[in-house]
């Protein structure tokens, strides 16, 4: 009997070997292959991905299950399979877009908003996470972007993370950037900071652009659009991956990271860290960047679920935030063929060997997050979120001597001169400055102590302007299922915060202390900028470094100039009704929320000023929207949304100059409409709409491009705008391997009527006011006509290439608020720049350790503007280029020279004895007054010439 036992198991466990096998097969959607989808055996860790072609191999211990095939943006299938023969072929699987799924994990919180396809109501495009980790390489991460309709994404001076996006003619100040259901904007101006989140690429599964209004339900300020981000989650499948990338200009870039998947007890855990250093393109920018992404879960039960989240990424930048007048990147270019150095930045020099720069940006900003889900029953469920962010950092400056004039002879900073300088021990002859003439006056000379004191006036100093913040939120929303088509949202949004924002002393160049409180007014008269403490020698000095700590204490800090903290509280509420058919669906929302603003400054008022801390200034503002989708078959669809918008006033806006009395604003009001048509099919995708936006009674703040004013600034109030446009996204498939994409979008944005504005200084001293001549203006620093044709291709499996070539064109400079004064004679509407056409470039290259293995090595390489094209991609000035009779006439535009990188107002052009910035005749003027028909008195900056980057990914 025993015998006859063995006997039976050795042939049951031969039969359960002979059982094993191999499962393959094909990954697609309508458009094509799926590389990258993710495969699992249900109930397992055994797991692989898609190759190039879509298709897949893997092995099974069992001869029968299930497979569950997920990817970005698509609903998971699962697929059963039975081994025969060894072998399990499931034939070509294709995966719907139109579930509420990104990436590997399925969106089940109801606070994110996600876009559906042929479903939700709005213009939208989604990026998926295998082609941010393909193509983002060393660009920055809002140049991702940059293929979608009516956005225009930049690298601005080119500083790590210095990059912006316009959406729709809009700024990121009005472009709602939201993470994981979580609104980033910061709470006192509404700006992005993408050097805050520079880690962020790395973590992310995907990130959708709804154009416009947009499907959130929060009232958050989504004039141009939404950034929904979307990133790694705990319960990501099991594997982790290393990565790293070279680039140009020493750039190197290394990740690694884990997940364990979920684990049978309900718990996983995915970890992250990376490590960037390196120079960008232009000159002076060096950085140095860390990120860490910590995630735990724990699903209870199938009621309850719970995400905690901990990630950051400190950094520290040198940056180009001087945009220089054209002729400064000729002058220290080659000024004989009259050709740009588009690598120019004067922000830089060596100091004690070294490079150094007076603008270097450092922060910390970590987000920790904790996301509840509870699932009452089928029907019933409700979504949170609860969160946390604390980040400490700044930018540093200058203080003192104004340093701009001084140069060497490659027109960076002298700042061991500087330093000699602040000890008394400069010597003209043995100076470095080439430009600018000698340092000015009487050197800082030692006080009764045999200290040498520098103060706001006299010597150099760099200093920091600090912003930091603490910042808590929680958005809670429950969500019904009325009847199997209407489904009900509610919920409410909750936020406080306080910025704290002062300036101290980061270097001293050599000097001993630093005399705080030497301020003057207009009149000449020094006064303290600390009131409380009228006499103040500071000997301490602040790093501008990121500090690893969080909770970093900065109201114990030595402060300088200004010493002030912001107070925001939000109360929010929102809701929306959703109806939804095959054919039909359509939504209505609205949300109402209060804003609270106060301010307290300790150094303009005294301790017993009612005015150091103000009461709560209160607003409420709110949105209603609604939109319908209506799929005429299977492969047609068309849409409208409208909404409008009772936008609160911001922080600056309440408490203008910097000062503590509150202005009575009215809400800014925008009012959307928007249309649009979809045709799906196998070979051939296309999606075109319209839209028109009018926003009424806006404050805004734009930096004042004098350099004479370096670091001052303007307030306009009561701006009125008009944005229009259409926009039309395509892909064409003509053969298995091949896709083609294609954008293009046209709009029409400019002012309406005329507006107000006062300009200050950079110690929020004021300057002059005024009236705007804004009207029919075009709106600017954006281009209003785009469009790309890119391809991918397939050669064989595991090896793909692409190309792309993307043109800008009505390409407008930033509106200078000083030139459309009523008290200008010369208005002569938005300085337009010359067109340009950028290819990229990429080559993939996948490869499993093993025939069988999930285990893959990942190669790629991208070329960005790969014909190396020189071109501007922003201005901050309109100085249009001189008529012959403006420029004999030595009147208008014919008046105003650049001389050592500053303009001399009362100077011509036109000399008979040229000196610098003047010219003999007009054609010598046109010759060497202009490059590419703009202005050389214009301050712009160039965009990055060919960079490359190169990735090795393991994935395992």
């Amino acid at each position: 009997m025993k015998k006859w036992l063995l006997t039976a198991f050795f042939f049951l466990s031969i039969t359960t070997v002979f059982a094993q096998g191999k499962i393959s097969g094909i990954i697609q959607d309508n458009n094509g292959a799926l590389p990258g989808a993710n495969v699992v055996i249900e109930g397992t860790s055994t797991g692989t991905s898609t190759s190039f072609d879509g298709s897949f191999t893997l092995n099974s211990t069992s001869s029968k299950g299930n497979v569950v095939v997920s990817f970005l943006g698509f609903t998971s299938k699962t697929i059963p399979f039975t081994i025969v023969d060894g072998q399990a072929d499931l034939g070509t699987i294709v995966l719907s877009d139109e579930g509420n799924v990104l990436g590997e994990v399925v969106i089940t919180s109801t606070i994110i908003d996600v876009a559906k396809d042929r479903k939700t109501p709005v213009a939208v495009s989604t990026i998926k996470a295998a082609e941010i980790r393909e193509k983002l390489g060393n660009q920055e991460f809002p140049e991702m972007l940059a293929n979608t309709p009516s956005v225009y994404a930049t690298k601005s001076g080119g500083g790590f993370g210095d990059s912006r996006i316009n959406i729709r003619g809009f700024d990121q100040r009005n472009i709602a950037v939201m993470v994981n259901g979580m609104p980033v904007n910061d709470m006192e101006n509404s700006a992005v900071y993408w050097s805050n989140w520079a880690g962020l690429s790395d973590v992310t599964s995907a990130m959708q652009v709804q154009r416009g209004l947009g499907s959130s339900k929060l009232a958050i300020s989504s004039v141009g659009g939404t950034i929904n981000v979307i990133t790694r989650t705990s319960d990501m499948k099991q594997g982790g991956s290393f990565t790293a990338t070279l680039g140009n200009n020493d750039y190197i870039k290394t990740v690694g990271s884990y997940s364990t998947g979920k684990m049978k007890n309900g718990l996983s855990a995915s970890v992250l860290l990376g490590n960037a250093q390196g120079s960008m393109y232009a000159d002076g920018t060096q950085f140095s960047a860390q990120n860490y992404f910590i995630g735990l879960g724990y699903e209870i039960n199938e009621k309850h679920n719970l995400q905690f989240t901990f990630t950051g990424a400190p950094q520290w930048h040198h940056q180009r935030s001087f945009a220089n007048h054209l002729g400064s990147y000729i002058k220290f270019g080659d000024p004989v063929n009259n050709e740009p150095n588009i690598k120019y930045n004067s922000d830089w020099g060596l100091y004690k060997g070294e490079e150094f720069s007076w603008a270097r940006n450092f922060y910390h900003k970590p987000v920790m997050s904790l996301n509840y889900d509870f699932k009452i029953n089928d029907k019933t469920k409700i979504s949170s979120v609860f969160y946390g962010s604390w980040g400490r950092g700044g930018g540093t400056g200058s203080i003192g001597t104004s340093p701009f004039r001084y140069k060497t002879a490659g027109g960076t900073v002298p700042f061991d001169d500087f330093a000699a300088f602040n000890r008394g021990q400069y010597v003209a002859a043995n100076d470095q400055i080439v430009y600018g003439g000698n340092l000015p006056g009487t050197q800082v000379a030692p006080n009764a102590q045999g200290q040498y004191i520098t103060n706001r006036s006299l010597g150099f100093t760099r200093r920091a302007s600090i912003n930091s913040h603490d910042w808590y939120g929680a958005v809670i929303n429950f969500n019904r299922k009325l009847t199997d088509k209407l489904t009900l949202d509610f919920g409410l949004d909750g936020r406080t915060y306080t910025g704290y924002h002062f300036r101290n002393v980061n270097d001293r160049l050599g000097a001993d202390g630093y005399q705080a409180n030497l301020a003057t007014t207009s009149g000449g008269i020094y006064l303290a900028n600390d009131v409380n403490n009228p006499t103040r020698t500071l000997y301490e000095t602040y790093s501008a470094s990121p500090s690893f700590n969080p909770f970093t204490n900065v109201k114990d800090q030595e402060k300088i100039e200004y010493n002030n903290n912001g107070y925001v509280r939000w109360y929010g509420a929102f809701t929306q009704l959703e109806y939804s058919t095959e054919k039909l669906s359509a939504f209505i929302q609205g949300s109402v929320s209060q804003q609270g603003f106060s301010r307290e400054d300790l150094f303009q008022y005294k301790n017993d000023d009612p005015l150091q801390k103000t009461d709560f200034e209160n607003y409420l503002g709110g949105n209603i929207k609604g939109g319908l989708n209506y799929n005429i078959d299977e492969k047609m669809n068309v849409f409208a949304n409208a909404g409008y918008y009772s936008k609160q006033p911001n922080f600056q806006a309440i408490y203008r100059n910097n000062k503590s009395i509150a202005f009575d604003n009215d809400n800014e009001k925008i009012l959307g409409f928007e249309v649009g048509y979809g045709y799906k099919s196998n070979i051939f995708n296309a999606n075109f709409n319209a839209y028109y936006t009018s926003w009424k009674d806006r404050y805004q703040r734009t930096s004042d491009p004098d350099p004479n004013n370096r670091n001052g600034y303007f307030e306009a109030f009561g701006v009125d705008e008009i944005h229009k446009g259409v926009e039309l996204e395509l892909n064409v498939k003509p053969f298995s391997g091949l896709t083609i994409n294609g954008m293009a979008s046209y709009g029409d944005w400019y002012y309406n009527g005329q507006s107000d504005y006062q300009k200050f200084d950079q110690n929020n001293a004021f300057l002059t006011e005024g009236k705007l001549l804004l009207d029919k203006v075009k709106v600017g620093d954006v281009s209003q006509f785009n469009y790309s044709i890119g391809a991918n291709w397939q050669i064989i499996k595991g090896i793909k290439v692409d190309a792309n070539y993307r043109y800008s064109d009505n390409l407008f400079a930033s509106i200078e608020p000083g030139r459309f004064s009523e008290e200008n004679t010369n208005i002569k509407g938005t300085l337009e720049l010359p067109s340009y056409g950028l290819v990229d470039a990429g080559l993939s290259f996948k490869i499993h350790r093993t025939k069988d293995s999930k285990d893959s090595f990942n190669f790629r390489i991208n070329v960005n503007n790969l014909l190396d094209k020189v071109y501007i991609a922003e201005s901050r000035t309109n100085q249009f280029v001189a008529s012959q009779s403006e420029f004999d006439g030595n009147t208008g535009d014919g008046k105003g020279i650049l001389q050592n990188g500053s303009i001399v107002a009362s100077g011509n052009l036109k000399s008979a004895t040229p000196g610098e910035g003047q010219y003999a005749t007009y054609q010598d003027y046109l010759n060497r007054g202009t490059w590419n028909g703009v202005d050389l008195r214009n301050q712009v900056f160039f965009g990055f010439g060919r960079t490359w980057n190169l990735t090795f990914r393991y994935e395992f």
